[in-house]
């Protein structure tokens, strides 16, 4: 009898391996594949040592009970120590974030007004300005096409920013909020969406006073009642090769798919009568991984953004805010990525800048959480010309949406004895540092910069 349900563990084990090493090779994970198919060498040899030396029925007892106590041990749910999530009592104001500082022309009325309220950032920031910046020549990874296509996405997207808002439709369409809900979701998903979700717009979602283009300086009012986020996938085999120059084109690229959204979105629902309007990169009235957090769809990480269940923060975002009534979704309250992001550390190990803190979350403005070093961060972005995403590539959430992952995405969800298993598991196939993959195919140029 032990000798069945061993031999059953068993072979299960073995194929669930060689299912590992054959995912594995198809994610370009060569060190991952080694790994695994060395553990499934060791599992098929474990499986004949007892037909081979006709070992007696303890045998098969000791280790059809080695396997059950690890499987239980695995599957069990252990929900361990209760992270509180707090809400944030007061708002950010724009002008302070590093894309708002880094607009900033030296000797300027907005330059000279912003640093003798801020003196502190002024030597800091003068620090990145001496750097090429973001897609310029002289950058270390510079690369002449590759950054004029991530630059041809800002571009474009650029382009929208005049399109967020628009006039209403003389009248409203009479549609109830579980309909339109519904509807709303199904087509932004049916669009290229990763998931949308609605929160009721909070104070705290807003910026307090906008600090970019013309808008700078202006107080923000914006009185929606709703917010609609929105979440589209960053290609994995471009994030892999953080920090180089592919990582910014599929930020870029992003930034373009899901602004498109967000426009649309908006447009559609002013078309109904209600006003609507569109945050996209460059003109936002709220902090969107709040705003995204409160609608669902993820918690905000060690590296300060937004984790999702699936994707890790392998995602871009945008919002809607409008009038139309809508059904709201539940915050986002999944204990167990706080927990994992507490012992991982991987995105603060990899940080080329060190940006990321070492340390559990901290009392930061009264509420509890984690802050990079948003000065550290952006400088390197300015050496670098890229927009790094070194914490994404890493980020074991990140791995593909797949049966693989998400089994240990479910692991992890369900125990605490489970997600240092993982991250174990994690470090021994993919590395506590993993390094940089190579270009796709078709990004592998003869560029002479």
């Amino acid at each position: 009898m032990f000798q069945i349900i061993t031999s059953i563990i068993a072979v299960a084990v073995f194929l669930f391996l060689i299912y590992s090493v054959l995912i594995s090779l198809n994610e370009n994970e060569k060190r991952a594949a080694y790994r695994l198919l060395i553990l499934s060498v060791i599992f098929s040899l474990l499986l004949s040592v007892p037909f081979i030396f006709h070992l007696s029925e303890f045998y098969f007892a000791v280790l059809s009970g080695v396997f059950i106590l690890i499987i239980l041990l695995l599957i069990i749910p252990v929900k361990g120590k209760l992270h509180k999530t707090e809400t944030p009592k007061t708002q950010i104001d724009e002008r302070n974030i590093m894309f708002s500082r880094a607009e900033l022309i030296p000797h300027t009325e907005k330059f000279i007004n912003y640093y003798a309220e801020h003196p502190e950032n002024l030597e800091q920031d003068n620090k990145f300005r001496k750097n090429p910046g973001l897609l310029k020549v002289g950058t270390t990874k510079y690369n002449s096409v590759l950054f004029a296509l991530a630059d041809a996405s800002f571009y474009t997207v650029e382009s929208f920013k005049n399109r967020v808002d628009g006039e209403l439709y003389e009248n409203e369409t009479l549609i109830s909020p579980e309909e339109i809900t519904e509807f709303i979701k199904n087509y932004m998903q049916f669009s290229g969406a990763r998931a949308c979700g609605v929160t009721e717009l909070k104070k705290y979602h807003l910026y307090s006073y906008r600090g970019r283009g013309d808008f700078y300086g202006k107080k923000v009012t914006n009185t929606h009642k709703f917010a609609i986020a929105i979440t589209v996938e960053m290609a994995k085999e471009m994030t892999d090769t953080a920090p180089a120059a592919p990582t910014v084109i599929e930020s870029a690229r992003q930034y373009l798919e899901v602004g498109k959204l967000a426009v649309q979105l908006a447009a559609f629902i002013r078309n109904m009568g209600y006003s609507a309007r569109a945050h996209i990169d460059g003109n936002y009235e709220v902090v969107c991984p709040l705003v995204a957090k409160d609608a669902g769809l993820g918690e905000i990480g060690r590296m300060g953004l937004l984790m999702t269940p699936g994707l890790g923060p392998r995602v871009r975002i945008a919002v809607v805010t409008t009038s139309l009534k809508m059904v709201t979704d539940n915050p986002f309250q999944e204990n167990s990525v706080i927990d994992f992001c507490i012992i991982c550390k991987k995105c603060a190990y990899t940080c080329p800048s060190q940006a990321i803190s070492f340390f559990d979350r901290e009392k930061i403005n009264d509420v509890i959480r984690w802050q990079i070093n948003q000065e550290a961060c952006y400088t390197y972005w300015t050496k670098s010309g890229t927009d790094c995403s070194k914490c994404l590539q890493v980020c074991p959430y990140s791995h593909p949406n797949n049966f693989l992952h998400n089994i240990v995405r479910k692991g992890i969800k369900g125990s605490v004895i489970f997600r240092k298993f993982a991250l174990a598991g994690d470090d021994f196939l993919y590395g506590n540092k993993p390094k940089a993959k190579v270009f796709p195919e078709f990004m592998k140029l003869n560029v002479n910069n």
